[in-house]
């Protein structure tokens, strides 16, 4: 089975060397001078065992999971049940394992928190493209990631059905606030952004109807409604329309799967949403021997 899906935009072209590098840093901070738990099972005893899910979820991570066991010991066998990106039930049996006992129960933890925390991710994100399903908007992620996780997290987001926004500060500018009162005025800021010898994307941030007629006055080409309410967005997609469509329009603060479909039926194009990176909650998983 596939355990990595590689057409994701946000997969650095080296997506291989950095999971090995992310793992690498895992295991260095769990093992540290060597696992004592381990010493209490004979050197040459192997096992077979299972990871289990103990509630539904989307998997995702197959990837981190084989580089755990094989950074410990290559000659731990794993045979996966499921394809990443499947969704499954409480219960279900993910894959089985077999190989030294002794390198499976060190490998175990790390290979489990990966797991876990990007099939959380991944579970978020579907659940709030399930509740937009058949509007006109597009579910987004942020920049609010777990530290040295922020593109695998991304990864989840797509195989969650969501979309990437800008992957980090260099992959693009989003003008906010305290931009806009350095230099001076919307439309200061966006000749500014807009001057600059590059091709990434250009969003400014507003938080009120006149800013948007400013920011739409001054040519921007997306912009992001910062805690509009409904109301708001609905004059703030009409506006917009009226003006000829100048600008994509992305809804952002105080979205929850209770709002999101809302949300999505005022006609904006994109909502983002931090929740599903940084509010996450671990998916339950378990490993056990057979």
């Amino acid at each position: 089975m596939t355990p990595f899906l590689t057409d994701s935009p946000s997969i650095p072209s080296n997506w291989a060397e950095l999971i090995r590098q992310q793992v690498q840093a895992a295991l260095a901070e769990d093992i540290g001078s060597g696992d004592l738990s381990a010493q209490l099972v004979p050197a040459t005893q192997t096992v077979s065992a299972k990871i289990i899910v103990r509630e539904k979820a989307v998997i995702c991570g197959l990837a981190w999971v084989n580089a755990c066991f094989a950074q410990i010991d290559d000659t731990v066998h794993i045979d996966w049940l499921i394809n990443e990106g499947e969704s499954v039930n409480a219960l279900q049996v993910l894959c089985e394992i077999k190989g030294s006992a002794r390198s499976i129960l060190t490998a175990e933890r790390c290979a489990l928190n990966f797991l876990q925390t990007l099939s959380a991710t991944a579970t978020q994100t579907q659940l709030y493209v399930a509740a937009i399903a058949g509007t006109h908007s597009q579910i987004l992620d942020t920049r609010k990631t777990i530290p040295n996780l922020r593109w695998a997290q991304k990864y989840a987001v797509t195989v969650g059905g969501g979309h990437n926004q800008r992957l980090a500060l260099y992959d693009g500018i989003l003008i906010k606030e305290n931009h806009i009162a350095a230099a001076g005025s919307i439309a200061a800021i966006l000749k500014q952004a807009y001057a600059l010898p590059t091709d990434k994307s250009i969003q400014i941030e507003v938080e009120s109807l006149s800013q948007l007629k400013e920011a739409l006055s001054a040519g921007a080409k997306s912009i992001l409604l910062d805690n509009f309410n409904l109301t708001q967005l609905r004059a703030a997609v009409l506006m917009n329309k009226e003006l000829g469509h100048l600008a994509l329009l992305e809804a952002s603060g105080g979205i929850s799967l209770a709002n999101v479909r809302d949300i999505a039926l005022t006609g904006v194009d994109r909502i983002s949403i931090g929740a599903i990176t940084k509010n996450i909650q671990a998916v339950d998983l378990s490993m056990r021997f057979d």
